[in-house]
C-alpha cells in the first residue's frame, strides 16, 4: 500500500473522530533498527475515546503508545517514544521483533491551518512530503510544486534540498543536521493499475488489488460487466481498447485479460503506447507472440510480462489473483519474489 493510502484512511478516521467530538494524534514510526512489523512512514491514528486506526506492531506496543497519545493530546505536544524489542520480552510479547524503534506522536487539532493543509493534499491525491522535528515538532510540509507551508523559516537549507531530491524514496527516513534531527516523509499517490477485461477472473484480481493498494481502473466496453456492482471501489471505463487515450494511462501497470484475442491486441498496442510500468498478459506465451506479431511488436518493446504472474501452482481465478498480484508487487517493490526462508532480515 503506498503511504499516501495510508495517510488518507488514517485521515478518514481522524475527521470521524472530530466528528464525535473526540480529540486525535497521529502516530508515525521515525526509525527501525533490526527486525520490525512496520518500516519508517508507517502510520496510524488514536482518538481519546480509545478508538484507533492502523497498527505499528501488530498489536504489542499499542497499549502502551495509547497512554503516551493521551498525554500529547493533553499537553498538546509532540511525544517520542523509543522500544528496544530486542531487551525487552514485555514489549515483542514473543512475537520475534527483536529490533528497535522510534516513534513519534503528534496532536493533530481540528483548527490547525497545518493540518488543514496536510489533509486537503491527502485527500486529493497529490504527493507530498511531511518533516518534522524531533522532539520539538516543528513541522513543514512541501507539495509537489515545492509550495510549503508550516515552520519554513526554521527549517535548514540543506534539509529542504534533501527533501527534494528524495523523490524516489518511499520509506521516511530521518537525517541529522548539526544538533538536530528531522523526520522526512515522502508520501506518493497510489500506483495505477490497468485492467483490460472484466470477466469473472478480473473480479477477484481487482479486489485484491484494491486492498493492497493499487487505484484500478477496469477497461472493458461492455457495461454489463465492467460496473460498480461486479466491481465496487475501482474506476471504470467503459470503452473499446482501440479507442482510449493512450495518454490518460501513463505510467501505469496494466494485465491485460479480455479472453479474446482482437480486444487483446489493442489493448496491449494501447499498453505499450501509454509509458507503462508493467504490462502483464494472461495466456501462453505463444498466443502474445502471435498477438504482438499482428500488431508489429515483439518481448522486447515494453516490460511485458507473458505469461502473467509467478508459478505458483495456480489454478482457482482466486489462487490466479494472487500468482499475478504477487508478480505486481515484486516489480512494484523491486524484491526478488524469493521464499524468505533462511533470511535474517526481512526488509532490506
Amino acid at each position: 500500500m503506498s503511504r499516501l493510502q495510508e495517510a488518507r484512511d488514517v485521515v478518514k478516521q481522524i475527521k470521524k473522530a472530530w466528528d464525535r467530538k473526540e480529540k486525535t494524534a497521529l502516530l508515525m514510526i521515525n526509525q527501525v533498527r533490526g527486525s520490525a512489523y512496520r518500516q519508517p512512514g508507517a502510520k496510524m491514528m488514536m482518538a481519546t475515546d480509545g478508538q484507533m486506526f492502523g497498527s505499528l506492531s501488530g498489536g504489542c506496543l499499542e497499549n502502551d503508545l495509547f497512554e503516551w497519545a493521551k498525554e500529547a493530546i493533553r499537553e498538546n505536544n509532540p511525544v517520542t517514544k523509543h522500544y528496544d524489542l530486542s531487551e525487552n520480552e514485555m514489549w515483542s510479547l514473543g512475537i520475534g521483533c527483536k529490533g528497535s524503534l522510534e516513534i513519534m506522536i503528534v496532536p493533530v487539532n481540528q483548527d490547525d491551518l497545518f493540518w488543514e493543509h496536510a489533509m486537503g493534499l491527502v485527500q486529493k491525491n497529490i504527493s507530498l512530503t511531511m518533516i518534522l522535528e524531533i522532539p520539538t515538532g516543528t513541522r513543514i510540509l512541501l507539495d509537489q510544486n515545492r509550495n510549503g507551508w508550516g515552520d519554513l523559516e526554521l527549517l535548514p537549507e540543506s534539509v529542504y534540498r534533501h527533501a527534494y531530491e528524495r523523490t524516489d524514496r518511499t520509506r521516511a527516513e530521518v537525517i541529522v543536521h548539526g544538533d538536530r534531527r528531522f523526520v522526512i516523509d515522502t508520501m506518493k499517490p497510489s500506483e495505477r493499475l490497468i485492467i483490460s477485461g472484466a470477466g469473472h477472473d478480473a473480479v477477484p484480481l481487482a479486489s485484491v488489488a484494491h486492498n493492497v493498494g493499487y487505484d484500478v481502473t477496469i477497461l472493458d466496453p461492455r457495461k454489463d460487466f465492467n460496473n460498480p456492482f461486479r466491481f465496487p471501489d475501482v474506476s471504470h471505463m467503459v470503452v473499446e481498447p482501440g479507442n482510449a487515450d493512450a495518454s490518460s494511462f501513463s505510467d501505469s501497470a496494466w494485465v491485460i485479460m479480455n479472453h479474446q484475442q482482437s480486444r487483446d491486441e489493442a489493448a496491449l498496442e494501447l499498453a505499450l503506447r501509454s509509458n507503462p510500468r508493467y504490462i502483464g498478459v494472461l495466456g501462453p506465451l505463444s498466443r502474445t507472440q502471435e498477438m504482438l506479431d499482428n500488431i508489429g511488436a515483439t518481448l522486447s518493446s515494453g516490460p511485458i510480462h507473458a505469461p502473467v504472474g509467478l508459478d505458483l501452482g495456480a489454478e482457482t481465478i482466486e489462487e490466479v489473483a494472487i500468482s499475478i498480484l504477487s508478480e505486481l508487487m515484486m516489480d512494484r517493490s523491486g524484491k526478488s519474489g524469493r521464499s524468505l526462508h533462511g533470511r535474517t532480515k526481512i526488509h532490506a
